[in-house]
């Protein structure tokens, strides 16, 4: 296990189909025997930690594996023909038929919806219904063993009026599916859920992996923090219009983990002047990097290829991390980040599902 007998907290960002990255990365996990003690997630990133939390840990990986075959949509395993431009009319295709038909475990066209921008439809606030996604959270995830207290488990929100973060955390709060929901309500796809008088959707326009969040009460003991990004501030210069779309809704998605990541390298900094022998933590960042075939609506491809690919690659990027955290020289300071080095986990998703080969380990910064 990773720190020897240190805490661990596993940190889960949104970004919709591509969560069956963050799939692979907890097979790889679960298969290597860490077990997180707290599981904190946002948007798909709390859909796999509630399924985590929600279940036995020997049923973990089948739960998981469950809601991606059902997310997954039935189409052709592999492009008809070779090519990356092939490959690019694949997940187009795929990801218009995400759109047009939705996916029956997660999301569903709902009246008014889009019609709504017509003036004389009635006024609607999505595009979508979720009620899907609720009937396989209750069918996928065992609430009293959620809120049991087993694993620690935290939702990330945010109050679509004021603009404040929220959390609902086992430690204080009882969690159903409706928090789940309104983790994963990114405006204006999905309708937001009130809760408690507060209007609540998705955080991934403000936070959207919740790393800062671990690290709002004292460390009672040195930690371990695991964190999973599927969106990534790094990536060649765009060379198409599709391509700056993309980049720039990975730099939204992403930038508050940069500055999340500082606020932590100071925030420590200024503890270990004030007590040098205090609990110490280990930053642990994966961030998915997407293949050259990824399109800017990647986040609605949930082809086969795609889905696979990127559980490929989140394995492959977590084996490529404990590595680091098992071989890396002993830590100095209270706060050390070992990132994974985004030419490895790029290599990762373009070899996609076919590689077997273990990744070079990458850097630790």
């Amino acid at each position: 296990m990773p720190g020897g007998t240190r805490d661990i907290a596993l940190v889960l960002g949104g970004g919709n189909a591509l969560g069956a990255y963050l799939a692979g990365a907890y097979e790889e996990l679960h298969d290597q025997g860490v077990r997180p003690g707290w599981i904190i997630g946002a948007s798909v990133g709390a859909i796999t930690g509630a399924i985590l939390a929600g279940n036995a840990p020997e049923d973990r990986v089948a739960k998981l594996t469950r809601f991606w075959e059902e997310a997954t949509l039935p189409t052709s395993s592999t492009p008809f023909l070779p090519g990356l431009k092939q490959r690019q009319i694949y997940n187009g295709m795929n990801a218009a038929l995400a759109a047009l038909f939705g996916r029956p475990n997660i999301f569903r066209h709902r009246y008014p919806g889009l019609w709504s921008a017509l003036p004389w439809v009635p006024n609607d606030v999505a595009l979508y219904d979720t009620a899907p996604l609720r009937a396989t959270l209750e069918r996928l995830v065992d609430f009293d063993r959620l809120n049991g207290g087993q694993v620690r488990f935290t939702a990330a929100c945010v109050d679509l009026e004021t603009g404040d973060e929220v959390y609902f955390d086992t430690a204080r709060d009882r969690i159903g599916p409706e928090h789940i929901l309104a983790s994963a309500a990114i405006t204006p796809a999905f309708p937001p859920v009130e809760i408690e008088g507060r209007l609540l959707c998705d955080p991934g326009y403000t936070n959207n992996l919740p790393l800062d969040y671990p690290f709002r009460e004292p460390l009672p003991r040195d930690l371990t923090c695991i964190a999973v990004d599927l969106f990534s501030l790094r990536s060649p210069r765009p060379a198409s219009l599709d391509a700056a779309l993309e980049r720039s809704q990975d730099i939204l998605f992403s930038s508050a983990t940069r500055r999340s990541v500082a606020a932590l390298r100071r925030e420590f900094a200024l503890m270990e002047r004030q007590d040098p022998d205090g609990p110490s933590v280990r930053l642990l960042h994966l961030a998915y990097q997407a293949a050259a075939h990824e399109l800017a609506v990647k986040t609605l491809d949930y082809s086969p290829a795609s889905v696979r690919d990127r559980r490929a690659a989140g394995r492959r990027d977590m084996a490529s991390g404990l590595a680091l955290l098992r071989a890396g020289p002993a830590p100095k300071g209270r706060f050390d980040y070992v990132p994974v080095d985004s030419e490895d986990a790029s290599a990762a998703a373009e070899d996609g599902a076919g590689g077997t080969a273990a990744l070079p380990l990458g850097k630790v910064a």
